[in-house]
């Protein structure tokens, strides 16, 4: 029986957390074992990283249940019958519902790209490029029932430059989240006693 703890990667677009825990379990600097990809989003390029990745896909699309909580509950019966024990989110664009939350509580983890509780949501990077302000930064954190406010695991500050425009602020962010996301991951698995979630 393998003893790495089993992950489930939430994305709904591009992937490239997804891509980065992915290259750091491969190469064993992540001790986890990636037991599928779940993505709500059937062109997402996530979809096509996991394939190279050999990490079997959870593709479900949510408008094919009556209510988000229907859908979430399906979502926990996949996650149960693969032993997954550590949800990651990694650009997964639904707020999850306290059905979510409580079956998998103190086990989900999430990077925000800006430094917590600054920028808050969605746009966080374009929105401190646009406040004007000197520094963002990214976040890694546990979730909880209350969006970006959980718990913090991890924090880096990320500067804006004079010259920045706001591609290359969200090419900076992206790669500290690419390495502090696993290193967080790492960090969280090695804190925390683990057993099957029944």
């Amino acid at each position: 029986m393998d003893a790495k703890p089993r992950l489930a990667v939430f994305c709904s677009g591009n992937g490239s957390n997804f891509e980065a825990i992915a290259a750091a379990v491969k190469k064993n600097k992540l001790r986890a074992r990636i037991a599928c990809l779940v993505c709500d989003k059937p062109g997402a390029r996530a979809v096509e990283r996991a394939h190279r990745y050999q990490v079997p896909v959870v593709l479900v699309n949510p408008k094919l249940f009556s209510s988000r909580k229907d859908y979430e509950k399906f979502i926990v019966r996949v996650l149960r019958n693969q032993g997954v024990e550590v949800v990651i989110l990694a650009g997964f664009m639904r707020i999850l519902t306290p059905h979510f939350i409580r079956a998998y509580q103190g086990k989900i983890l999430n990077i925000h790209p800006s430094y917590l509780p600054q920028f808050k949501g969605a746009h966080a990077i374009r929105d401190a490029y646009e406040a004007g302000v000197r520094e963002t930064g990214v976040t890694v954190h546990l979730v909880t029932e209350d969006v970006d406010t959980g718990p913090i695991l991890a924090q880096e500050r990320v500067k804006i430059r004079p010259s920045d425009t706001l591609a290359s602020l969200e090419k900076r962010i992206h790669a500290v989240e690419h390495r502090l996301y696993p290193a967080a991951i790492t960090a969280f698995l090695k804190s925390t006693p683990f057993k099957k979630i029944k």
